[in-house]
């Protein structure tokens, strides 16, 4: 009994209670950006892939299928090791700095591909009467896609969207590969550290419970917007 409390021991974790926030603030810093640049150069890509000129089609459609068949890690690899300790190419001299803004750039680029997707499926619930009246009214095709189709398809993928935004949250923990540290990479240093390691399970269960913090909210939030922006048919 006495050994199963001492598995179950919170007292080390909340000793390094500052050292887990500051984890897990790196993971929302890291988040909250790269779901922004994700979110732009989605709907970069998806405008490339619905695009009436073959080339544009052709550049989005091989984004989308190399970087949603290629690991994360490897993404986030290229983008620490091959470009910047290789091509020397830094946003900062300060390591933390460049380390986390390679790792905004190498989530971003994943992420984007799979909101693509996501924004390609709204705009094919737009019915096709709508591209048709804003071309009859003179529309050029970035007019109607920016004032008329994209509108409604975000509405119609709100729930979507929010998944795909949880994953990349989730995903966060994968980016010690570019070096930054957050929420896991502490975990990581804790269970490194000889003469300050916590047990375990407790520290598993603070980082899981540290993740559900973030990630139900997010569910939450996605789920009554949908519901709120919900297009009639």
């Amino acid at each position: 009994m006495e050994d199963l409390l001492g598995l179950l021991d919170f007292g080390p974790v909340f000793e390094n209670g500052d050292r887990i926030l500051e984890g897990f603030w790196g993971t929302i810093r890291l988040a909250l950006m790269s779901a922004l640049l994700s979110m732009v150069i989605g709907t970069i890509a998806v405008s490339f892939r619905v695009a009436p000129i073959p080339l544009l089609r052709m550049v989005g459609t091989v984004y989308v299928n190399v970087v949603r068949n290629t690991p994360l890690t490897l993404v986030l690899l290229l983008c620490s090791l091959g470009i910047s300790t290789t091509l020397q190419l830094k946003f900062s001299e300060q390591n933390t700095v460049d380390a986390y803004w390679w790792a905004v750039i190498g989530l971003s680029f994943y992420t984007g591909a799979f909101i693509c997707e996501v924004l390609r499926s709204g705009i094919n619930t737009v019915p096709l009467g709508q591209a048709e009246a804003a071309r009859s009214i003179g529309l050029t095709f970035a007019q109607s896609l920016r004032m008329v189709i994209l509108p409604q398809a975000f509405r119609a993928v709100i729930a979507p969207l929010g998944s795909t935004l949880i994953a990349m949250i989730k995903n966060t923990t994968v980016v010690i590969a570019a070096g930054y540290l957050e929420a896991a990479a502490v975990m990581y240093a804790l269970f490194d550290d000889p003469n300050n390691q916590p047990p375990a399970i407790p520290l598993f269960l603070t980082i899981a419970a540290g993740f559900m913090v973030l990630t139900l909210p997010t569910g939450f939030f996605f789920g009554w917007l949908a519901k709120r922006m919900a297009v009639a048919r």
